[in-house]
Parts: structure tokens; C-alpha cells; sequence
């Protein structure tokens, strides 16, 4: 009887051994590169998508001030908080922190960021409307 009540005392007393929090802690690492894994990719599309949504917004700002002033140059950024075109509380950069730079000719406006890469003129510039190249007016 002696026996049996001193193992069961030894198994309550023993805790984990670094062979097992070892294994936990990899399992852990593996479900946690798998989920960054997924997530990152949907990340970086939903960034893409937030930039095309503020470029379209800020085109579309342009064009109001445009045919409020009857201009058909480039206003700035600050031009179109200040005289409420663009809401104070809209982000005027894209997600990558970066200045969205704006293009104005006589008949079209173009919005453009320069991506990820943070980078002018790269594939992963984003325009809107997309396909076309203007002349920059202000950078």
C-alpha cells in the first residue's frame, strides 16, 4: 500500500518537463505561421483596396472643386479639406503613408499612389482611372 500511495503522491507533485512546454511551443509556432500565412496576403490586398477607394475619392473631390471654380488645374490636398471638398476626418494618404500624387489636364484628373514600394512609377502603382498617364502637376 505504501508503494502505490508514494507514486500517486509523486505524480501530483511532478509538473511539466521542457520536453513537453518544447512541444507545446512548437505546435504554437506552427498554427501561428499558418495563420500569417493566410492573413498576410489579404492584408496586403485589403491595403490595395483602401488606396483605390481614397484615390477615387479624392478624384472625385478634384472634380467638385473643378466645377466649382471653373478650373481645370490641379487644386492641393489642404485646398480641399480647407474649403470642405475632401472631409476633414478622410485620410489624405494612402495606406503605405505616402501622399497621394495628383494629375489634372484639361479634360481628366488622375490620382495616383505609388504603392508598397513606396516607389514612383513601379508596377504596383495604383491609378485611378486606371491605364492612364498624365503629366504630374504636383509631387
Amino acid at each position: 500500500m505504501k508503494y502505490a500511495e508514494t507514486v500517486r503522491r509523486v505524480a501530483r507533485v511532478r509538473g511539466v518537463t521542457l520536453f513537453e512546454v518544447l512541444i507545446v511551443v512548437a505546435i504554437l509556432a506552427m498554427v501561428a505561421g499558418g495563420v500569417a500565412a493566410f492573413a498576410l496576403p489579404k492584408f496586403r490586398e485589403a491595403q490595395r483596396q483602401q488606396a483605390e477607394t481614397g484615390a477615387r475619392i479624392v478624384r472625385t473631390a478634384i472634380q467638385q472643386w473643378q466645377a466649382a471654380n471653373n478650373e481645370s488645374t490641379c487644386p492641393t490636398i489642404s485646398q480641399l479639406v480647407q474649403e470642405k471638398h475632401l472631409d476633414p476626418g478622410q485620410s489624405t494618404t494612402d495606406p503605405w503613408g505616402q501622399p497621394y500624387i495628383l494629375s489634372c489636364s484639361d479634360d481628366d484628373v488622375q490620382v495616383t499612389s505609388v504603392g508598397a514600394d513606396k516607389k514612383k512609377g513601379t508596377k504596383d502603382d495604383i491609378m485611378v482611372p486606371k491605364g492612364t498617364a498624365l503629366a504630374t502637376d504636383e509631387e
